[in-house]
């Protein structure tokens, strides 16, 4: 933007001033973070929540370890942190406890049940002086309450529901809840693997010991990258968690009685539940829940007698826990080990997620396996009734109310702020758990519709106080936008709407609460009840109160929602507009006519339909779209199925950045040409002393007129930027019908600038996009999720991957691996649209046989070209009203299909031989992951063993030496063995015959039964919290401005913000980490990036998956840190599996890996496996000749590590060869002039030299000898964090990015033989700094 740059700056200047003094506020207003409830208390948690407070207590989980230079700012913070006392009633009878003087009570209750030795408390009060504390207020209103302060816990008397609540929290803490089967999260929901891959000894005195005795243990043939295959195929076995040890068993059963619940003569007394307790021992106790607690009773299996037992003596206890160690004898030796067993894990991947949904793995163990057996449970059936009471009704809640009111609280103070947008994260992560849960069993059909008259479509379903809906047009709302297809979208875009609106938290402004599922073939929108809606109005009073009423045939007006409307107007860049009703009448909206203002009853203004925000991208539907009512039947060439394409927010943005630039730009030439005006005006005033002046001004290389620039440089940021403006009209190109000459004028205006914003899409953005992927300027998505991330933030619609491919159809490798990629996602996102067809009227029960079908028909049909469907005639029977059309499916109609939908929504042609050319276990993670899939891990043979050996890398083999096996399905049983009931129509079936001689079936890639589960795929309208992404920006800035120390602390205090907010197990916190792991390396500072690279592993994989990019990035750079911390054995071990999920995800030669195969070299040079790390070196050197051509500066760079490598492999004729290459390609590119040429013909010169003298004296002197007068060049490579997708490494680094690996060694000559005569420890470091080759990509 040129000069548009002073502006930037400015308001980046601003945002960190703004920030150095919120910081200065936040140092009295916000705790540390240590003793702060990152988790709200979650009742069933148990002894594994218990492990992590303990792990707390002791500073482990502290989220960093401060520099020494950054202390005052924790003693600071330590003053409003003080130690109180708790009194118990038994055992240990006292313990300290840290609070907050900010804190909550409830954060004081949460921390007293979760210490070790008082979580058996679940029902008690807390008093100081005397009096009870209300549980629902601040600390500091506590009076009185001061460091040393002493308050008691009492134990109160249970209710039904305390009871409930204590029985359910012990089975979890003695780990008798055993597995559940959960609707919403499927299996291994929330899966860690990294204490399998690169465990952390965290800061153990004898970690370092620890860590050089495991580095000296690493050989060439024993270390984590020693049988490490490029070219081979991926293993599924890197998805799998290892077998675990079972953990001990503390109790056999501990379940409510089938005596329970009380008779009223018994509840009289005071009586609550029955319970039936079995020990280990194997005896069996009928235990009766009282309000003064729980005590054996005289009952048995069928004599009721809830009154105490006399023997054993002492059998009451209030809490049930320690009833139950009286009355088991092993019970405490069984507790303890369990909980031994619990320690040795990471907290961090034990602990329950509370603020986001798990991820779920797409390949989990097999249902026969030991990790997913299922265990019997009597409680499992009692739960409902133990969380929700015998009506049920305790778990229904007013979720619109409870999200408006937490809205409402107040934001004056940084303190309200944090507990504000807390409780904003807290109820909107129960909220979507809530509703996606609901919304399975809607798509399952097992929730009664409100109006079952209508048809399926249109029906509305309410569930635990939420609505559902489904994604299309049922009732016709979208006829002339493309019907169905233009519901699925809208409501897709509304969430966006929702989320972008939620994210400008505008006071006085109420959004309901909203996500939407897709499952099975089926998108529910699921709301927030709002208030009023379904209120019938009087005849002639519109059902909305502001905007469209019936589509923009009636509109409606209402100047009470002006206020509101025009700052979500202002923010989002929307023009106020006129439009027209069916009559003519003309309306000013603030909004698209599309976007509806409705008054609740509640007295709140809600704004609904947030679907058009922007305008709509006429140029894409000009040629693209037709209206079928106005030309009949479509033509072949404007055919795209729905009108709803709109424009990104994120491209309005960028266009916003842009013309911003401009307007300050044109200001600052104004405001200089009115300087230069001046000043010639002046010097003709005073021709004698002015004219002196400038000639002196000549003299010293300056004139009047520059001097008078450089003043105005100083003000060049000062630009008034209150006159600009930069507005669009949403709906233009929507129908609307001017009635003036002037508003026409008006309309045509508005037009052009819509035209003009999809222009700068078309002529800059994209094309940007493909010039700094080519260029290595930016990291190289990695997978589908990671492109069309990339894509959208830049603000290109996914509906354009298909021009993203036609544009490197004829690029450079680079370019081509950009076009497969893209034309991968086409395909899988064709082939999902095509399933989820099939799939949405058929019943649940047959859903597994369709998608098998599918997969064999794409993926398996060079295996078996006419798969047969596996249909169960029984269950065709009961629903005859399906439609069965799967089954009619063939490989070539589905080809056929899957290109027709490419062509029709992305305007790409696929080749021919497309079907023969796809990754095969890339497109099936990609398939599974966008239908929600969760596969059983095993061997898919997509191909006969034929080509199976020549075709490895499309496999997937569970074998640890990556070996493709044989493993199609044989439709005549598996082994040989026959099921006692057979499948019909293709299923496993008795082997047909002739003639008494068997007849095999050809087998199948896919069957139904390797479809373990399907999950919802969830998209929520969550917004991030405002107040931790300003301190995280502002920090940034500050970094980039050089001003460390306070870049450092607002960095901090953004994760504490964060932590706070979101808990610590969030996606946003694991990017915070993230980036500070980054900024501590940069910094030096090992320990502290270590351990916060750690945590970023842990909480991506638990949130984003165990094979996300993101989560492949944070491997990669934890490999990075550890190494920099003389840590190379888990260094390795994590490099090792990040490049195994490389392949699952990608492929084996990723763009981007040549970096991470530069970092192997390095660490394996640093543990002197020289032959090894040439390996690596050349395997770098040959994708950057694939990726960048043979004459690249890259190459070159490469070129010149790998001959230093050759060269300590004792290779001298190669080492001078791969340098005479290097040096040819810098003369030629760069010129003789350029120091990397000079450096280049140096190390020739000496190679050359070395080489000819082992030639000439090989026969005539000692090997020892000769070794030690060779030149033995120094290899001073360094290794290099990876690119995150979408941005450079700088970026990465917070605009610190350090030298590329690629750099050249520097040092003289001499220099470098004072290196070779003194020890030559490979590990010292050289005090010059390294200078980057121009143009060099970051590698």
């Amino acid at each position: 933007m040129g000069e548009a740059d002073g502006d930037v700056k400015t308001l980046n200047g601003e945002l960190g001033a703004k920030w150095q003094l919120l910081w200065l506020s936040m140092d009295k207003a916000n705790p540390p973070m240590s003793h702060i409830d990152h988790q709200e208390p979650n009742k069933l948690q148990g002894s594994k929540k218990l492990n992590v407070n303990d792990s707390q207590s002791n500073g482990e989980n502290e989220p960093i370890t401060k520099p020494k230079d950054l202390e005052t700012r924790g003693e600071q913070n330590v003053e409003n942190v003080f130690p109180i006392t708790i009194i118990l009633p038994h055992d240990p009878y006292k313990i300290q406890v840290p609070i907050a003087a900010q804190g909550q009570v409830q954060d004081l209750r949460s921390s007293i049940v979760e210490q070790p030795g008082t979580f058996q408390y679940t029902c008690f009060r807390l008093e100081h002086n005397g009096q009870r504390i209300n549980d629902f207020v601040e600390l500091s209103e506590v009076k009185g309450l001061a460091a040393g302060s002493e308050i008691r816990l009492v134990e109160d008397p249970y209710t039904e529901r305390e009871a409930r609540i204590h029985v359910m929290r012990i089975r979890e803490i003695i780990d008798a809840a055993g597995d559940r089967v959960d609707a919403l999260h499927g299996i291994h929901a929330g899966l860690s693997l990294h204490e399998t891959v690169s465990p952390w000894t965290g800061s153990d005195p004898g970690s370092a010991a620890k860590q050089k005795s495991a580095n000296s243990k690493l050989t060439a043939s024993a270390n984590p990258l020693a049988d490490f295959s490029f070219d081979g195929p991926p293993s599924i076995q890197t998805l799998l968690p290892p077998t675990q040890e079972s953990t001990p068993r503390i109790i056999k059963a501990l379940c409510v009685s089938p005596w329970n619940p009380p008779p009223p003569s018994f509840r009289q007394r005071g009586h609550l539940l029955y319970l039936q307790l079995t020990t280990n021992e194997g005896e069996q106790f009928q235990i009766t829940s009282h309000i003064s607690g729980f005590f054996v009773n005289r009952s048995s299996n069928s004599k009721f007698d809830p009154l105490p037992k006399s023997s054993p003596k002492n059998a009451m206890a209030h809490s049930l826990l320690t009833l139950i160690q009286s009355l088991s004898p092993s019970f405490s030796g069984s507790f303890d080990a369990l909980l031994e067993a619990n320690n040795r894990r990471d907290p961090l991947a034990t602990f329950q997620l509370a603020s986001a949904l798990p991820s779920n793995p797409w390949m989990v163990p097999a249902t026969a396996s030991s990790a997913t057996a299922h265990q019997p449970d009597l409680t499992r059936t009692q739960e409902t009734y133990l969380l929700s009471g015998v009506e049920n009704t305790e778990t229904l809640r007013d979720w619109n109310e409870e999200i408006q009111s937490t809205r409402e609280l107040p934001r004056e103070t940084v303190q309200d702020r944090v507990f504000r947008e807390r409780l904003i994260a807290k109820i909107f992560a129960e909220f979507n758990d809530a509703a996606a849960r609901g919304a399975v069993l809607v798509a399952r059909g097992e929730v009664a519709p409100l109006n079952p008259t209508e048809s399926k479509d249109a029906q509305i379903f309410v569930y635990n106080n939420i609505f559902y809906s489904f994604g299309a047009d049922g009732v016709g709302t979208f006829t002339s936008e493309g019907g169905d297809e233009a519901a699925r979208v809208a409501v897709g875009k509304d969430v966006a709407g929702v989320k972008l609106v939620n994210q400008l938290d505008i006071p006085g402004l109420a959004t309901p609460g909203t996500i939407i599922v897709d499952y099975l073939g089926k998108r529910l929108v699921a709301q927030s009840i709002v208030p009023g809606i379904f209120k019938q109005r009087e005849p002639d009073e519109p059902q909305v109160d502001y905007g469209g009423v019936e589509g923009k045939d009636v509109v409606a007006e209402n100047s009470a929602f002006v206020p509101t409307f025009s700052q979500v107007s202002k923010a989002l860049k929307v023009k106020k507009h006129p439009v027209w009703d069916k009559e003519g009448k003309k309306h000013i909206l603030e909004a698209s006519v599309e976007t509806k203002g409705l008054l609740g009853t509640d007295g709140r203004k809600y704004i609904l339909d947030l679907y058009r925000l922007t305008p709509l991208d006429i140029s894409w539907l000009d040629p693209y779209w037709s209206d079928s009512s106005c030309h009949g039947s479509k033509p072949q060439d404007r055919n795209y199925p729905h009108r709803m394409s709109v424009l990104r927010p994120e491209l309005i943005d960028a266009c916003w950045r842009v013309k911003m630039g401009e307007y300050v730009k044109d200001e600052l030439d104004k405001r200089k040409n009115g300087q230069d005006k001046e000043a010639t005006a002046k010097i003709l005033e005073a021709p004698g002393h002015a004219l002196g002046e400038a000639e002196d001004a000549k003299v010293n290389g300056t004139s009047g007129a520059e001097a008078n620039e450089s003043e105005a440089t100083k003000d060049r940021g000062r630009v008034d930027i209150s006159a600009f403006s930069f507005l669009l009209n949403p709906d233009v190109f929507c129908g609307q019908s001017p009635q003036t000459a002037e508003d026409i004028e008006e309309w045509s205006n508005d037009e052009r600038e819509v035209r003009a914003v999809t222009d700068h899409l078309h002529q800059k953005i994209i094309p940007e996009l493909i010039h700094d992927l080519k260029e290595g300027e930016v990291g190289f998505p990695m997978d589908g999720q990671s492109l069309s991330r990339l894509m959208h933030k830049r603000g290109i619609n996914i509906r354009y991957v298909g021009k993203l491919a036609s544009l490197t159809a004829t690029g450079s490798p680079r370019l081509q691996a950009l076009k497969a990629l893209a034309e991968q996602e086409m395909i899988a996102r064709a082939f999902k649209h095509l399933a989820n067809r099939y799939l949405k009227n058929l019943p649940t029960a047959m859903a597994t046989s369709c998608l098998a079908h599918l997969l064999n028909c794409l993926l398996g049909f060079r295996l078996n070209n006419s798969p047969r469907p596996q249909v169960d005639e029984d269950l065709q029977y009961f629903y005859r009203d399906a439609n069965y059309s799967f089954a009619e499916v063939t490989p070539k109609s589905l080809q056929a299909e899957i290109q027709a939908q490419t062509q029709l929504r992305y305007r790409y042609t696929l080749e021919d031989s497309w079907s023969s050319s796809i990754r095969q276990a890339q497109m099936l993670r990609e398939i599974a992951l966008k239908l929600g899939l969760q596969l059983v891990a095993k061997d898919y043979q997509f191909t006969p063993p034929s080509e199976s050996r020549s075709d490895n890398a499309n496999h997937m083999t569970s074998s640890s030496n990556m070996q493709p096996l044989m493993n199609g399905h044989s439709t005549n049983g598996m082994g040989g063995k026959k099921k006692k009931k057979q499948q019909r129509n293709g299923g496993d079936s008795p082997p047909a015959s002739i003639n008494g001689l068997a007849i095999l079936e050809p087998p199948l890639t896919f069957v139904a039964d390797d479809i373990a589960n399907i999950v919802p795929v969830v998209k929520d309208s969550s917004s991030k919290s405002v107040l931790a992404e300003e301190a995280l920006e502002a920090g940034r800035i500050s970094m980039m401005q050089n001003q460390k120390e306070l870049g450092q602390e607002l960095l901090l205090e953004s994760l504490s913000l964060h932590e706070q907010i979101y808990g610590i197990l969030h996606p946003e916190v694991a990017r915070v980490y993230h980036q500070l792991a980054m900024l501590y390396y940069n910094l030096d500072e090992k320990d502290a990036a270590v351990e916060l690279a750690h945590k970023a592993v842990v909480i991506s994989e638990r949130t984003l998956g165990i094979d996300s990019d993101e989560t492949i990035l944070s491997y990669l750079n934890l490999s990075l840190f550890e190494h920099a911390n003389h840590n190379t054995a888990v260094a390795l071990a994590s490099m090792r599996h990040a490049l195994e999920l490389w392949k699952i995800i990608y492929g084996s030669t990723h763009p981007d890996c040549i970096t991470t195969f530069n970092n192997a070299a390095v660490m394996l040079q640093h543990l002197k496996l020289f032959h090894e790390s040439r390996l690596w070196f050349e395997k770098s050197h040959d994708i950057s000749e694939q990726m960048s051509g043979k004459d690249s500066v890259n190459t070159a760079t490469l070129a010149f590590q790998l001959a230093q490598a050759l060269a300590l492999d004792q290779d001298h004729k190669g080492a001078v060869n791969r340098m005479r290459e290097a040096y040819s390609i810098f003369h030629h590119k760069l010129g003789a002039d350029d120091r990397n040429t000079k450096e280049a013909d140096s190390w020739l010169d000496q190679l050359t030299v070395n080489a000819v003298s082992i030639a000439k004296h090989a026969k005539d002197i000692q090997a020892q000898k000769i070794r030690r007068a060779l030149f033995t060049p120094r290899v001073t490579l360094r290794t290099q964090p990876q690119a995150p997708v979408g941005r450079s490494t700088a970026e990465g680094m917070g605009g610190h990015g350090r030298q590329a690996s690629g750099g050249l060694d520097e040092r003289s000559i001499d220099e470098l033989m004072k290196y070779i005569e003194s020890s030559g420890d490979a590990t010292k470091k050289t005090p010059t700094k390294k200078r980057r080759n121009p143009r060099s990509r970051r590698t």
